[in-house]
Parts: structure tokens; sequence; C-alpha cells
């Protein structure tokens, strides 16, 4: 079915490279900037009159073919429309948009977008036209990995399982905004990229800032922030439909539609898509079905009414995070593999007794989100801009369960990345038969069960943002940030694996009495469950954030400047119906008061060149999970000494600009400082004849790092038919500090021993404690350098060839301390240093041609990615004895390929 598709992808674009297309027309070219000359991405480049048209890209470029004496319109948001006629001249050099205060624009979205030699941050910004040229089959995110500071890995490569960090920084420390809202989960701060895969044909840009970045919000990003922006009330008139094919039967399909600006003020774009295919790695199946409504009123010259709802209701297979292998089981994967790559090989992947394909990680989810944006501009020089969301999700994942000697782990492929051979087939696969059959023979209900771990959630906002325009140079920028979200966790059992029932024992032994009646009866435990009962965990994770912030900037001539600061307060609680009765369900309310100070300032010292400087201070609260709460799945017990994080960082940059070559240096440093970290683990102990189990849990205090580096970004465009670019990131980044913690049981109190004795008072002389050896050790989990190498030529009229070089160095395993490790026994634990996995590279081949078909555009994409089927590891956690013999990897996609047709009408 490869060769196939390959070889249809080869005849689509042959064919369309000869297509014949209207009758030759002037090709008018220009360059849209704004006042500084800066490039502005994304401009629309219309004909008067027509469908026919364009964007400006990366640089700000554009080129249209139209007949003389036609009119151009140039337009972005933010700045007022400019009207071109076409004379004789067919290259109309910079065109300089001009800066429109009374047109209605949604300022919650212009405040989260920085701007080039005006906003003293670093960032990089990438158009629509770029992201439909290079994405192909990848995850949305994936397209910023030729950006500096960025590292964006596939991990297992499940749809949408994909992960970023930014400056070392995972992606509980990267803000993520869709027109100017922040979508990341509340509870422990991270972000599923499958909700958000369907937003890559109604994006008009993609920013990533790195660093503080621009983001106007009470509680902002360490490592940096990704800003998501949509097709909005400037949607041009017209439509589109597309169709696309690629590697391990990977369909797609979609149409929009949008009526542009009418008349009477309404505009309306809608979108809907259907994406499925098998997936690279064996036994990945997906399905996705994608949305976008924006419907939106210009009232009148002061008021504006837009509402939004988008979402991507999703079924995927995975290959679990535990799947990862060490080389050597790699290598015996390629015997079950059958002539595929090795690194397909999925040790979760199996069958069940009649031969129907099951799995153990699996994932359904549905992230709905729905905003109502209202902008009042009140006079020229103000405007008030707020927007109410909601996100109402629905989903779950798959999380397996055991008892009488088997557990959650039992369902995993490989353990410490060797293959878990109690449940294997000599094919390699995974046996689920054999779990099915065991069940069959028990004679005290099933050993092992599959449920839904769901993970619903209500999630409730405001963000309203006010601009004042103070005297001449100064503008005021003011807002409030209300968040409320309830996450509803529980867990269901969906699958006996042919047992007759379930006793969740494994769970219900750490149920006490004194929280929950229920277990005062010795057959609590051993109560027999059915389809639908729930085990494990089922509780409800409240989080709530109120916060103001404020800004002032000073615009004069070559000197931008600003001073921004916020204040908020983050509270968390739990009400637990599995381990707490009616009358203990409540947890204690937690409130932690944060804050933020930045300022920074940028200097055009000429056309050409400009520098800036920035400073920041973060306070923040720790997460709900790992942080306020010692175990926030299976127990109310808070963190007594949870404090804030504090956050330092300064950047430096210097900027050069011309038609024809554009450089970007920048330096940073950033401490991090009192990051939160709590360890959990089972244990036995014996009282008084008789064997009981309880859980500790250390939490860790006092945990530095340190991350520091390089970027450099360039973009030359020495022809017209050439553009070329180039990145190169070099990070030093490593924990600054040791980390010492207390030990506490499951009901929070200070443990004295691991006898099950308690201390005399928390943090007294004979409370157990700990200390994490950590310092010097490096931050896992990222490619501390990195760089790329672009070059895109364009020979023939409406034809685009693209290849992109990205290399990956200095990654380094990564690793959390597990809690196995931790040493009880009072002496410091010492941390193995993560293994430096091998520099990785690959190659990534993007085409399009675009021709008329009648009044309407066709655009034919092909994307090879990793074109010449490089074998490197991009995902690696480090073992016990920090080297290659024990580490866990997961290798980089092979070669795939996609192609893709669409029209515009």
């Amino acid at each position: 079915m490869s060769n196939y598709l390959l070889k249809t992808f080869m005849v689509l674009t042959f064919t369309s490279l000869f297509s014949i297309g209207t009758l030759a027309q002037s090709i008018v070219r220009g360059k849209v900037v704004d006042e500084n000359n800066e490039p502005i991405i994304g401009a629309s480049i219309t004909v008067s009159g027509t469908t026919q048209g364009g964007l400006s890209d990366n640089n700000g470029n554009f080129k249209i073919q139209t007949a003389t004496k036609a009119t151009l319109e140039i337009s972005s948001l933010g700045y007022k429309k400019a009207l071109h006629t076409i004379t004789k001249t067919t290259n109309l050099g910079l065109v300089q948009l001009e800066q429109d205060p009374i047109t209605l624009n949604d300022i919650v979205v212009r405040q989260s977008v920085a701007s080039a030699r005006k906003t003293p941050i670093a960032l990089s910004t990438l158009s629509s036209e770029y992201i439909a040229e290079k994405l192909g089959a990848q995850d949305l995110p994936e397209i910023l990995k030729s950006t500096p500071g960025v590292f964006a890995t596939k991990q297992g490569g499940g749809f949408g399982d994909t992960k970023v960090n930014i400056r070392g920084f995972k992606s509980e420390n990267v803000a993520v905004m869709i027109n100017g809202v922040p979508v990341n989960d509340m509870e422990w701060g991270g972000i599923y990229w499958s909700n958000w895969n369907g937003l890559t044909d109604v994006t008009r840009s993609i920013q990533s800032q790195r660093g503080l970045g621009a983001s106007k919000v009470s509680a902002p990003s360490v490592g940096g922030s990704i800003h998501i922006i949509t097709n909005g009330i400037e949607t041009e008139k017209g439509g589109s439909a597309s169709f696309g094919i690629g590697n391990d039967g990977l369909f797609e399909l979609s149409m929009s539609l949008a009526t542009g600006l009418t008349k009477n003020g309404w505009s309306a774009t809608v979108y809907g898509a259907r994406k499925w295919g098998d997936g690279y790695i064996q036994g990945t199946n997906f399905i996705g079905y994608n949305y976008y409504v924006n419907v939106s009123k210009r009232i009148n010259t002061h008021h504006q009414l837009s509402l939004t709802a988008f979402g991507t209701p999703q079924k995927h297979a995975q290959r679990n995070y535990n799947d990862a292998l060490t080389l050597e089981n790699w290598q015996r994967a390629k015997n079950y593999m059958k002539g595929e790559s090795a690194y397909k090989y999925n040790p979760s992947f199996g069958r069940g007794k009649n031969g129907e394909v099951k799995t153990s990680a699996y994932n359904v989810f549905h992230k709905p989100q729905i905003s109502l944006n209202h902008q009042w501009q009140i006079n020229h020089k103000s405007a008030l801009s707020t927007a109410v969301y909601v996100s109402i999700a629905q989903g779950y994942g798959y999380g397996g369960q055991g008892r009488d000697g088997y557990s959650n782990s039992s369902w995993y492929g490989s353990s410490n990345g060797n293959l878990n051979e109690t449940f294997r087939h000599p094919d390699g696969s995974f046996g689920y038969d054999m779990i099915q059959e065991m069940n069959t023979l028990s004679t005290n209900g099933s050993k092992m069960i599959m449920s839904k771990s769901i993970n619903n959630h209500q999630w409730y906002g405001l963000l309203s943002t006010y601009t004042n325009q103070i005297g001449k140079y100064f503008d005021l920028t003011a807002g409030v940030d209300v968040r409320y979200y309830i996450g509803n966790h529980t867990n269901e059992i969906v699958d006996l694996y042919d047992g007759s029932y379930y006793m969740d024992d494994n769970s219900r032994k750490n149920v006490k009495a004194t929280n929950n009646a229920a277990a005062a009866d010795p057959n609590f435990k051993y109560q027999k469950l059915q389809t639908g009962d729930v085990v494990y965990r089922d509780y409800d994770g409240h989080t709530h954030q109120e916060g103001a912030f404020a800004q002032i900037e000073y615009n004069r001539k070559k000197i931008n400047a600003f001073l921004s600061g916020s204040l908020s307060n983050t509270g968390y609680w739990r009400y637990d119906r599995f381990y707490y009765d009616a009358a203990h369900a409540e947890s204690e309310h937690l409130n932690f008061l944060g804050f933020t100070f930045k300022g920074g300032v940028n200097y055009n010292i000429t056309p050409n060149h400009n520098i800036f400087a920035n400073i920041g201070y973060i306070s923040r609260a720790p997460f709900f999970s790992g942080g306020a709460f010692l175990q926030s799945t299976t127990s109310n017990a808070v963190n007594p000494d949870a404090v804030n994080e504090k956050i330092f960082s300064a950047e430096l940059g210097y900027g050069y600009h011309s038609t024809y070559f554009t450089a970007n240096l920048n330096a940073y440093y950033t401490k991090w400082m009192d990051k939160s970290m709590a360890k959990s683990e089972d244990f036995s102990y014996t009282q008084e004849g008789q064997t009981l189990t309880d859980r500790w849990t250390i939490n860790m205090n006092g945990l530095n790092a340190r991350h520091m580096g390089i970027e450099l970004d360039l973009v030359a465009t020495p022809t017209r038919w050439m553009d070329l670019t180039g990145m190169f990131s070099y990070g030093d980044w490593q924990w600054d500090s040791n980390a010492s913690g207390y030990f506490y049981n499951s009901l929070g109190q200070p443990m004295k021993d691991l006898q099950g004795n308690i201390a005399s008072a928390p943090q007294s002389e004979d409370h157990m404690k700990s200390t994490i050896n950590l310092k010097g050790v490096k931050v896992g989990g990222s490619a501390q350098t990195t760089a790329a190498i672009g070059i895109r030529f364009k020979p023939l009229k409406g034809l685009r060839i693209g290849l992109d070089w990205t290399v990956y160095a200095r990654n380094y395993a990564d690793y959390t301390i597990s809690a196995g490790n931790i040493n009880t026994s009072g002496k410091p634990t010492e941390v193995t240093a993560p293994w430096r996995v091998p520099w990785g590279n690959q190659f990534d081949l993007s085409a399009s041609y675009g021709f008329r078909i009648g009044q309407c555009r066709a655009t034919v994409i092909g994307n090879v990615n990793n074109l010449f089927d490089q074998e490197y590891i991009m995902d690696a956690y480090n073992g016990n004895s920090g080297d290659w013999n024990t580490a866990r990897v997961f290798y980089a996609f092979g070669r795939t390929f996609t192609v893709r047709i669409k029209v515009n009408f």
C-alpha cells in the first residue's frame, strides 16, 4: 500500500507540474512592511472584485498574477488597508501599512503577539503559507522544530502525542495560547496536542516566544510560549476543499467556507475535516474529526462581537511511554517486524483470543473550546476587549489494573527497557489472550482488568484587556484574568478480560477507616466488581485563579520600552469519593499568591540594526499535581512545605534587518528556584505480628535549575527565486542545587521510620528525611544543541521546492528521581548523570505547485520527512547505570510522505 501511495504522490505531483494554467498575466511582486520597515507576515493580498489572492510569506514578500489596471487590496490585522492600481510597474517594492488605531480588532489576540524590532523578546513567527507547505503529516507543533530553542518530538509516536520543550523546559512550563486564551491544563500545566491538531487549516500564524514572552496574562510561562492565531473576521470570501494521502494508510478530507465581511457587518467561517490512518507505529490506528466555526458581527464603528468554537474529537491507539526499549531490545524487535523498520515495533500491540486487535494504551478525547469576544473601540485612543470562554471536555485513556501479584505495570509491554515476557508470544506480540485465559482459570475473579481512566473537565474563563494611549508616547494596557476549572477523575472497569468479577483490594487496602467508614468492614476490600464499577480513584480537582495585570509602554522614534506586572491568586482543593466518605471528602482549601515583574527595551540603532534587553521575575503557585498535594490522585493530604516557585530571567539580543538578509542573535539566563517535586511508593511493615501496607511520599524542596544559552536565526533572499534560512541554538541546562524532603504516610502524618511509627511533629528531629544530590547534573529531555538549514527554490511560476536539514545534539536522557532509588536510611541519594544520546539529523523535502482551474486556485503539496531514512534516537530515558546499556529510547520516525491537493474558490 505504501508503494502505491508513493506512486500516486509522484503521478499527482508531475501531472500538476505540467498543468495548463490560465492565460499569461503580469506577475506583481512586493514586500509588505510596517512603520519600522519590518515584514508583516500573513498580510492578505487580493485582486479587487475577484476571489484571486494570497498571503505575504515569512519575509513579508508576495507574488500574485493579475491583469494590468487591476487594483490590489493589501491588508493585515491592526493596519489600514492599502490600495495599489497596477500599471506597467510589476515590482511594488516596499508596501508600508499604517497602523489603524480605530479599526476594530481583537485586542486580546493582538496583545499576545509580539513584533520584531519593537517587542524586546526573542521570537519566531510562521505564516499559514509556511505551515501548509512544510507540515505534511506532522503534528502542529512540529512545524516549530526549525526555530531556535524548540525541541519537538513524537514520544511514543501516536497521533497527537507530540511533546514540545522550549529552552529545556517541558510542556507544563511552556504556555500555549489560542487567540490569546490559555489552554494548558490547570492541574499539572501540560498540553495534549491531539486536542489541537485540527487547527492546521484555519491557523493564520504561529509564533513562538522564548523566555518570558509578551503575553499579558496574570500567570505567564517560564521557558516560553506558543501563540496560535486563527482566522477571524478578516477572512476573505471564498472556500476550499482538500484531499490528502500518505504513508501507512493516511487519508484526510477537509472543506471550508467563508462569507467575508458583508455589507451589513456579518462574517462567518466554517471548517470541517476528517483524518484517519493506521499510524506509522505498529498498532496506532487513529481517527479525528476537526471543526472550526467563527461568526462575527461588526455592529458599528465602536463595537464588534465574535463567537468562535473549535475542537478535535479523536480516538487513537498509542505506544505507551513505558514501551521505550533498550538498544539491545530494539535489536530483538528486528525479528518481529518481518522486514519493516524495527523502530515501528510496539511492545504492547497484540490480539485477543478471537484474533481481535487489543491494546493497553488507547486515548479518546474531545476538548472543545467556545469563546465569545467583544471589542469596544471607546475612542481613537482607547479600547476594551473581553473574551469569555468555556471548555467542556470529555474523554479517557486506558488504565490497566491488577491484583494477586499483578499491578498496572503488568500491562506494560516493557519494564525498564526490557520486554515483558510474562505475556509475550513468539512473534513478539503482547499476549492479551494469555490474560484472558489466566482470568478464565482463576477461582477468585480476574487478576488483571482494563479500566477507563476518565479525565473530564469543565473550564470557565474571562480575559479582559483595556488599552489607552496616554499622551504622545505612552500606551497603557491593563486587564483581568479569571479562570475556574473542575477536573473529574474516575477509573471505571471497561473489560474484565473474561473473568467473572474483579476485587480491587490493591487500591482498597489503602482506604483507611478513619477517612471512609466503609473500610471498617473487612469485606470492603474484597467486593466483587463488574464492568462500569469504579476502581483505583474517584475524585474532583478544583482549581481557580484570579489575577490582574498592567503594562506601560513607551514608543518614541527609535526606542520601544515596557514595564509590566501582575498579581494572582491560585486556589486548589479536592473532593474524593473513593478514599473518603462524604464527611471527609472535601480537602483543605489552599491558596497561593503569586506575582510577576517584567521589563524590557528595544533600540533601533539604524533602519538595519537593533538591540534589545529584558529582565523579569516570576513567583507562581506550585501545581495542583505534584506540588500542592502530596499525592493528588489518591489523597487529600496537603504538602505542608509547598511554596511558590520563583523564576528569574534576563536576556540580551541583537538584530540585523535588510531587504535581502535578516539575522537575530540573543543570549539568555534563567534561574528556576524552589521547583516542586514529590515522589511516592508503597511499603510494607509488621506490627503485632500483622503485615501492613502503606504509602510514603517524600516532598522535596529547595530544588533549583539554571538554564542559559545563545540562539541565532538567519533568513536570506539572495535572488527572487531562492530563500535561505538557518538556525543555531546552544543551551547549558543543569540542576543547580541539592533537594531535601520529609516523608509522610498516606494520611499525611510525619513518618519516623518505615515501620509505621509516627514522628513527634512535622519537621521535628525524629521526622524521617532524605537529601537528593542533584547539583551539576544535566537537565534531560531536550537536545541542548539544535541547528537547521533550509533552502527553498521557486524556479517556475507557482512551483516551490524546499529542503530542510535539522540537527539535534547534546541530547541528555530524560529522567525523574525514581521513588525506588531514594535512600530512605537518611543518607543522601546520589543521582546518576544522564546518558548523552548520540547526535541525530534528518532532511525534510517539500514541494508545492499552484495553478488555476477556471476561477479557482489549486495547489498540490507534497512532503517527504526524513528523506534519507536516517535512524537516530529522539527520546531517551535514563537507566540505572546512566549509559546506553540501560537507557530506554524511542527512535525518530523513518521516511514518511504525504501528498495533498487543495482547491480554493
